[in-house]
């Protein structure tokens, strides 16, 4: 014997209001009958709550003078978590000492003194980092399995596949590197051959992740395309040359750094300012590099940096300044990074920001 379920009523205040008995049984095939059919249904569709938009209570009306689709975005906001841009920030770090790794060894090529010692310390700075921003990629893809999956093509014209082979090739030859470089006969010119070649994979480890992030329809970052390649690579300079002063103390280590950073923390500023100046073209396009938290993450990087390039200037022969000029360069390069995450999101739920690129364009 059939039992009439209560009828309940889905989304009543939407523009189309959905009649249900909860179970969304066609009565044309088949009947509710059975233990439990007399029971009433009251789903929450929550899970629909958390993926959709809430429905339209009435249909919006349409700005002729400023026209979107209905003010709903026309893109979405990335699904990666945190864990990338802590991977930007440690990739480029660990990208951009394995290229001053490789050019201090090439100049203190056939001699084992300061400068060779702080090119074996890069080549280990390159060594973490590059291991420790794999963990964060593969954590947020996951499972391992789907890194290796990446790997089943190699394409050029895709910045997400060459950053793959190009972490693939960075992490191995910094720790061959790193075992070998300083031995003698065949082993030591092995680790010599791979202290290079980390090197070229270390510059294009600092970099990619910047033509990744411009090479998408996002308006704030696809506006500044031309721009944010050099800014990362800036920055990851300024992050390496940041870390070798937390963990070294010597003289030559100073001298170095004292010029390698002070030039990637000038450069992080100025393209951070040309990145702003393009993207501010089209204003309500450079709007998510002002507005809200993802705005004040962005210029507190600015000051950040700023403040470290000021400290190291006038640092001297002070530990604790350099320590200082170190930990706010650090700071201000992962600011960045996360600005970049944050802002690029802001961007692709603006629906204005895409009209108005795309009427510009």
């Amino acid at each position: 014997m059939s039992t009439k379920v209560q009828e309940i009523t889905r989304y009543p205040d939407s523009v189309d209001p959905v009649k249900t008995d909860g179970r969304d049984v066609d009565r044309g095939l088949a009947d509710l009958i059975g233990e439990a059919s007399h029971q009433n249904a009251e789903p929450k569709d929550q899970h629909i709550q958390e993926i959709a938009e809430a429905p339209w209570r009435n249909v919006p009306s349409v700005a002729r003078e400023d026209p979107t689709y209905f003010d709903r975005p026309m893109l979405k906001k990335s699904v990666w978590s945190p864990d990338i841009p802590i991977y930007y920030f440690l990739g480029g770090a660990a990208g951009a000492a394995l290229t001053l790794g490789a050019a201090l060894q090439l100049v203190s090529r056939g001699h084992y003194d300061r400068v060779r010692q702080l090119s074996e310390a890069c080549h280990w700075i390159g060594i973490v980092g590059s291991t420790g921003g794999a963990l964060f990629l593969i954590h947020d893809l996951g499972r391992p399995s789907r890194f290796l999956y990446m790997m089943r093509v190699f394409r050029p014209t895709s910045p997400m596949n060459m950053g793959v082979w190009i972490l693939a090739g960075a992490a191995p030859t910094a720790i061959t590197t790193g075992l070998l470089i300083n031995r003698r006969g065949i082993w030591g010119r092995i680790g010599e051959v791979t202290g290079y070649a980390s090197g070229v994979f270390g510059a294009a480890l600092a970099g990619y992740t910047g033509v990744l992030v411009s090479n998408t329809a996002i308006p704030v970052w696809q506006q500044s395309r031309r721009w944010v390649p050099v800014m990362f690579m800036a920055s990851s300079a300024a992050a390496a040359a940041s870390v070798i002063d937390l963990i070294s103390a010597d003289e030559v280590t100073r001298s170095v750094t004292r010029v390698f950073g002070a030039v990637g923390r000038a450069a992080e500023i100025a393209a951070t300012y040309k990145t702003e100046q393009v993207a501010a073209a089209i204003p309500k396009v450079g709007e998510a590099l002002h507005r809200g938290g993802p705005g004040a993450l962005w210029r507190l990087a600015t000051v950040l940096t700023a403040a470290s390039l000021g400290v190291s200037f006038f640092a001297g022969k002070s530990r604790k300044k350099v320590v200082v000029a170190g930990w706010l360069g650090a700071a201000g390069s992962l600011c960045l990074r996360l600005a970049v995450h944050y802002v690029g999101n802001a961007s692709a739920l603006d629906p204005k920001a895409s009209f108005h690129q795309q009427r510009n364009a």
